[in-house]
């Protein structure tokens, strides 16, 4: 008598009446299941949260902010936080040394570190996926000259680099941007020229080489969709840097210039009135210390969850 094991093909169906019909197989994308290995790890969807949140606030600066960040009121010269004697909570963080009210100085001071760390991360970030890409396919001449590019700015170190920058060019929006994207494009590049190298000798790419495809199509939609998952990591995590790097640069008067609102100015006004007004530094340092902390802990979430190489098999 013939017999039939059903036992595997019914671990592929589910005939509760909730579930797919008969014959109706189960598939669950990878993205799902890397996406709930993501949401799983506690730490690291609380620091997205508090990314998102900080977008908003950068978004809505003027809805948020309880005060013009840049009036001045000599009367409110260094009032301390609320809960400190001679505090007011119509300035809850206290005022700075020319009277304005320093939450809203943070609050406008996250939209500079956003959107100057989103602007040279993108801008970055395409620039190093090209060129990596033309590097890790092409080879030859091609790859040398990229790869010595590379390796003469990877000789510099980053703050010295764009500090000298900012010198050639002088401070501003625009120049901190630049001066920040002639560098931070070769984290990307490197990493895009590792997985194409690795990549291209995959058999669905020699297959598109085989039908005769043009390297352009190869290169842009064989090659790049299998290997954005690193380069998003990888961008997340440099995003944190550009924004060190932006507050130091405006620390240092190169970068984001007065009276604009920057956590790098902030904590530099701040120098002169740590004895008798630590406040006016402390915030906006904080400020830094927990964007940037949740960007590095979001950036290992996404990391151990979407990158092959971390995700558990």
């Amino acid at each position: 008598m013939k017999t039939t094991d059903t036992s595997a093909s019914e671990s592929m169906f589910d005939y509760d009446a909730g579930g797919p019909k008969r014959g109706e197989q189960k598939t669950v994308s990878l993205f799902a299941v890397n996406m709930r290995t993501f949401l799983s790890n506690r730490p690291a969807v609380i620091a997205t949260i508090i990314v998102i949140f900080a977008v908003v606030i950068s978004i809505f600066s003027p809805w948020f902010a309880p005060h013009d960040p840049n009036k001045t009121d000599l009367f409110l010269r260094l009032q301390p936080p609320a809960w400190m004697e001679g505090g007011d909570w119509s300035h809850p963080l206290g005022a700075d040394h020319l009277g304005r009210d320093i939450l809203s100085r943070i609050i406008y001071g996250t939209r500079v570190s956003i959107t100057i760390g989103f602007s040279v991360i993108f801008i970055a970030t395409g620039i190093g996926i090209l060129t990596g890409l033309i590097a890790g396919y092409l080879k030859g001449m091609f790859d040398a000259v990229i790869s010595t590019v590379v390796d003469i700015l990877l000789g510099f170190p980053y703050l010295i680099f764009a500090i000298a920058l900012m010198a050639v060019m002088g401070p501003g929006f625009l120049n901190i941007i630049l001066a920040l994207v002639y560098k931070e494009w070769v984290i990307p590049c490197r990493v895009v020229r590792g997985e194409t190298l690795a990549v291209k000798e995959m058999e669905y790419v020699e297959a598109a080489q085989a039908v005769g495809a043009s390297r352009f199509y190869i290169m842009l939609k064989e090659i790049l969709p299998n290997i954005l998952s690193p380069v998003i990591v990888v961008a997340t995590t440099r995003m944190a840097t550009v924004i060190i790097l932006e507050a130091s640069l405006s620390f240092l008067g190169l970068g984001v210039q007065p009276p604009t609102a920057s956590w790098g100015n902030m904590v530099a006004d701040g120098r002169e009135f740590m004895l008798e007004a630590w406040w006016v530094s402390t915030f906006a340092g904080i400020a830094i210390l927990i964007l940037v902390l949740s960007l590095n802990i979001a950036s290992l979430g996404l990391r151990d969850a979407f990158d092959p190489r971390f995700t558990e098999s």
